[in-house]
């Protein structure tokens, strides 16, 4: 190595690549963010959306199903449990 080498300072670090970090990112701006009119929503986000929208209402006319299933076999077990006590009570006699 030089002498004049070791007598310089290292250079100093590169500014940061990333917006919104550095020095220019803590100076204030005015009041924050400036609100921009939402540009449409792309292709792939809408159909995202009736995704999510048909999986809800699958779900729910799924849960509706289950619930009414639920009554039916409910109501029939009260059937065929009256039934037998009724058969039960007649062979007891």
């Amino acid at each position: 190595m030089r002498s004049d080498e070791m007598l310089s300072p290292p250079p100093p670090p590169a500014p940061p690549s990333c917006p919104g970090h550095g020095l220019a990112a803590m100076e204030p701006s005015g009041g924050g963010r400036k609100e921009r009119p939402k540009p449409r929503e792309p292709a792939a986000r809408l159909e995202k959306a009736k995704q999510k929208s048909a999986q809800t209402e699958l779900k729910q006319r799924q849960r509706a199903e289950i619930y009414a299933l639920n009554r039916v076999m409910t109501e029939l077990e009260q059937q065929q449990f009256d039934s037998f006590c009724k058969q039960m009570q007649g062979s007891g006699e």
